[in-house]
């Protein structure tokens, strides 16, 4: 049993990071009042621009190409993402409806750019190995699964984690963060520029965001193709809602929509589990991720401004 459970462990692990670091890039959106429901479409486009970077530059960069294309990845959901902040914050567009145009028009133009670049649809390269970390995988029980055969990006996206909860909670960014999101024209009254701080946050969102897909391709993918977006973006949305909107409930939400996705993928290799029809483990996270939402999310309630158009004049 302790043989199945330190396997499952480092591959839940590594499903979800990228998970959380994409549900967090939501939690600054939405924290600001604008609801984004493109972390899918933001996701592809990181994942395209790094194995694009990576695919070119690996050969006479070396390992230095895939930290620098999770930059250019985390660059391009930023830049991406200001599409949406234009659409939903300047022309007050619905923001539901935005979101889910960035979403189609990523999936579109990142698979046709892939195949006007390379010729192909598939863009395979080379990404990071698993490590132990030395001593620390030597620590009883928690050593074999938190230290053992991990990917770096792990460490990355947890110390991102811990600097965005100070930030949100501890600084005066947060304070006024939150304010845009709770009641803007309050903010604005004293001061605040809501337009400033939701293209700020947008642009976090889509840093984040992109972010993911760029350690998605470096960990457990290095391959982009059309499969790249197979909902993890919207995984990512259903784990900021069952985590309240709050940065550690969204990594606690997102390890849970990890292990679920895992024990679905893993099924198969468990005698036991054989006669199960395939349909149900591969429906198994999804599933899951309905369930949570519809027991845990009657009580979850957003920022009171997400979704609403800012205009000053309304005061």
């Amino acid at each position: 049993m302790w043989d199945i459970i330190s396997s499952i462990g480092p591959l839940a692990i590594a499903y979800a990071v990228p998970m959380m670091i994409i549900a967090l890039g939501g939690l600054f959106s939405e924290r600001s009042g604008v609801v984004n429901i493109a972390l899918e479409g933001l996701m592809g486009v990181g994942a395209f621009a790094a194995a694009v970077y990576i695919s070119i530059f690996y050969n006479s960069q070396g390992a230095a190409s895939i930290w620098l294309g999770l930059l250019i990845a985390a660059l391009a959901g930023g830049v991406f993402s200001l599409i949406h902040a234009f659409a939903s914050i300047t022309m007050k567009a619905d923001q539901v409806i935005s979101g889910t145009a960035i979403n189609i028009l990523s999936a579109a133009l990142t698979v046709y750019l892939s195949r006007t670049i390379t010729g192909r649809a598939n863009i395979e390269f080379n990404g990071l190995i698993k490590q132990d970390i030395p001593v620390l995988s030597k620590i009883p029980v928690i050593g074999d699964i938190l230290f053992s055969n991990v990917y770096a990006t792990n460490f990355l996206v947890f110390a991102i984690f811990i600097i965005s909860a100070y930030i949100i909670y501890k600084t005066r960014f947060g304070l006024r963060l939150r304010a845009c999101g709770e009641n803007p024209h309050a903010a604005d009254s004293m001061g605040i520029n809501v337009i400033k701080m939701r293209y700020i946050a947008v642009f976090i969102s889509g840093l984040l965001a992109g972010l993911g897909g760029g350690i998605i391709m470096v960990t457990y993918s290095k391959i982009f193709s059309e499969s790249v977006y197979n909902g993890v973006g919207f995984l990512a949305l259903a784990a900021l809602i069952f985590g309240k909107w709050n940065p550690w409930g969204v990594l606690g939400a997102s390890l849970f929509f990890g292990l679920s996705k895992t024990v679905g993928d893993l099924s198969s290799i468990f005698e036991g589990l054989q006669v199960v029809p395939k349909v149900i483990f591969t429906t198994f996270p999804y599933v899951m991720t309905l369930i949570a939402l519809v027991l845990f999310s009657k009580n979850s309630s957003g920022p009171r401004a997400a979704g609403e158009a800012f205009d000053k004049g309304k005061r």
